[in-house]
C-alpha cells in the first residue's frame, strides 16, 4: 500500500499538471484568436519582404558575433590568461 505521503504527492503532481495544461491550452487559444483576428483586421499582408539574416554575408554576421563575445567576456578572457590559465 501506498503511504499517505506519497499518495498526496501523487494527488498534487496530477493537479498541478492538470491545471497548467490548462493555463498552456487557454494561453495558446487567446494567442490564435488574437492572431486570425489581426489577420482579418490587417489582412495576411506579410510586413517582412526578406529574412533579415539574408540582407549580410555570413562573414558580416559571424564578424559582429566575435566582436560581442570579445566585447563581453574581454577582461575575464584577459584576466584568466594573466594567470596562466
Amino acid at each position: 500500500m501506498i503511504s499517505v505521503l506519497a499518495q498526496e504527492r501523487l494527488l498534487g503532481a496530477a493537479l498541478g499538471s492538470a491545471l497548467v495544461g490548462i493555463i498552456i491550452l487557454e494561453n495558446k487559444r487567446n494567442i490564435y484568436e488574437t492572431i486570425s483576428e489581426n489577420n482579418a483586421k490587417f489582412g495576411n499582408q506579410s510586413q517582412v519582404d526578406k529574412p533579415i539574416l539574408k540582407s549580410h554575408s555570413h562573414f558580416e554576421i559571424a564578424h559582429l558575433w566575435n566582436k560581442a563575445v570579445d566585447k563581453t567576456f574581454g577582461s575575464l578572457i584577459e584576466s584568466l590568461s594573466s594567470r596562466g590559465w
